[in-house]
């Protein structure tokens, strides 16, 4: 019984022992500091923008991530004996950022786009994207021009109050190719620029827009011998000479443009439920440099102020089908080649260019500096447009489209010029043919141009485009003829006697027909 009754008080003091321990413990616990766990801030939709957009962590600025994947095919057929490639493959990619926030003056937007691409083939590389910087071109023997890497800031601008700063699309554009997967209709298309342009609203569907423009990106090389480039201050500086008359001789002048004012842009639009259209008129200064001779005094040729306007209306077809739409467009220009969108397919920033080798040259210079009077001769240009996309059914749609350009020359400085034999422009009078030569000579011709295309694009899933496009295109002379370029190559005009030319082959047209292929994701 004692030894019963101890074990008993030996097990109350452990357990009264345990519960002092307990309460000690709890009373030094609630002592110590709280260690209160980091709150979690999730990413919340942002639904006053639009879909997509999420607000940026600890900011109240709205971000949209989006982009595109495509990779495209090419064959053309020349229906000529050319040489040039006939397959070409293109890999693409692009990645958006729109940044909105609301402010107490409206939406305040930062947008940048970045495209990368892997381009091959004669047809899917470009030397129009080499002239503007935005590619480079492989070195070798195999892929010099037929390899190349485009890297480009496509947009980079910011929207506030009405104002839009940075790099953008140009204002005086309209159709701009919408509908189109290669883009080679006639009509501007500079969805790369920098400008800085105010737009004011003015409800029901009017707004205004004055913008101020880089002439860098529309620029077409005034007349002259070609470039040539030359060692100056540590750099290679291009130089293209033309020659022009002073007092009993002549000297060569630096035909290569500064750039000294902005183009100014100014575009009045409407939008409404049917549709939209658009009025926009563009001023583009042509200048040359000075003589290249520094022991003369006088002063170089003044310049001259080229202009262009354009017009074009989008209508609405939902009568039809849904998202069944119309483009129509016109454009004319004095100066302004890369306004009118005369050398949109044969190569933009360049004196001449041809849809393919071995077809007609179309010449798109700005201007001929006439050698006699030392006055900048304005070209002249001007296109036409129209553009239908028509849907099936929701998943298949089609789009047809075409136009047509001309350009045009001063004839007078162009026969000038070949006195002096300028830019390879054969002399009428030392040549052995003499006017005939002349006569076949493609330099500085009146030519037209005529696009005229169709496609087929399946969209199985929401923005997954798989599709084909069919384009022909005509370049002709508006008058007389030239040599067959893919028949006829190594004569010397100049040299050439009358007999040679009548047995030579020409030809007053080419055709070309190209055939593209697209598997498109945006995201």
């Amino acid at each position: 019984m004692a030894s019963s009754r101890a074990r008993q008080g030996v097990k109350r003091v452990l357990l009264g022992s345990a519960a002092g321990l307990t309460v000690v413990a709890g009373a030094q616990a609630a002592d110590l500091p709280v260690k209160k766990a980091v709150p979690v801030e999730y990413v919340r939709i942002c639904s006053t923008h639009g879909a997509g957009f999420f607000y940026i962590p600890g900011t109240d600025t709205c971000l949209r991530v989006g982009g595109r994947a495509r990779f495209e095919a090419t064959y053309t057929q020349p229906m000529l004996r050319s040489s040039g490639d006939l397959t070409g493959y293109r890999g693409l990619g692009r990645l958006n950022l729109d940044a909105r926030t609301s402010t107490g003056y409206g939406t305040l937007r930062a947008f940048v786009r970045f495209e990368l691409a892997s381009r091959t083939g004669g047809f899917m590389t470009s030397g129009t994207q080499q002239r503007a910087a935005n590619a480079f071109a492989a070195t070798g023997i195999d892929t010099a021009g037929r390899a190349q890497q485009y890297v480009n800031v496509d947009k980079a601008f910011i929207q506030f109050a009405g104002l839009t700063a940075g790099r953008a699309a140009s204002f005086f554009d309209f159709y701009a190719h919408d509908f189109e997967m290669m883009g080679l209709t006639t009509g501007s298309d500079v969805a790369s620029t920098n400008l800085l342009a105010y737009t004011a609203t003015f409800g029901q569907g009017f707004s205004a827009t004055i913008s101020m423009e880089d002439p860098i990106f529309r620029k077409t090389p005034i007349f002259g011998n070609g470039g040539t480039t030359t060692a100056s201050a540590g750099y290679i500086a291009p130089t293209n000479l033309a020659p022009v008359l002073v007092g009993n001789g002549f000297a060569n002048v630096d035909v290569i443009q500064r750039s000294r004012l902005p183009d100014f842009v100014g575009a009045l639009r409407y939008d409404a439920a049917w549709g939209s259209a658009q009025i926009s008129a563009a001023v583009h200064e042509l200048n040359v440099g000075a003589f290249a001779t520094n022991t003369l005094t006088v002063a170089r040729p003044p310049s001259e102020y080229g202009w262009a306007v354009q017009g074009g209306v989008k209508v609405n077809l939902p009568f039809i089908a849904a998202g069944d739409a119309l483009y129509l467009q016109g454009a004319y220009g004095e100066g302004t080649n890369l306004y009118t969108g005369a050398s949109s397919y044969n190569g933009s920033w360049s004196q001449s260019g041809s849809p393919i080798s071995g077809t007609i040259t179309g010449w798109y210079s700005d201007a001929i500096l006439n050698p006699v009077s030392g006055k900048l001769e304005l070209s002249k240009s001007f296109t036409v447009t129209a553009a239908y996309l028509h849907y099936w059914a929701p998943e298949w749609r089609s789009a047809f489209f075409g136009s047509y350009g001309e350009s045009s020359f001063n004839k007078t400085a162009r026969t000038n010029s070949a006195l002096l034999n300028v830019g390879g422009l054969v002399n009428p009078v030392t040549a052995t043919a003499g006017l005939a030569a002349f006569a076949l000579s493609p330099v500085l011709r009146d030519t037209n141009q005529i696009v005229a295309g169709a496609s087929l694009i399946w969209s199985p899933v929401r923005d997954l485009d798989i599709g084909v496009e069919g384009l022909y295109t005509r370049q002709a002379l508006n008058s007389g003829r030239v040599l067959d370029p893919n028949k006829v190559q190594g004569v010397n005009l100049s040299t050439a006697s009358a007999a040679t030319l009548a047995t030579l082959p020409t030809v007053n047209a080419t055709d070309t027909f190209q055939v593209r292929m697209r598997v498109q994701r945006d995201f």
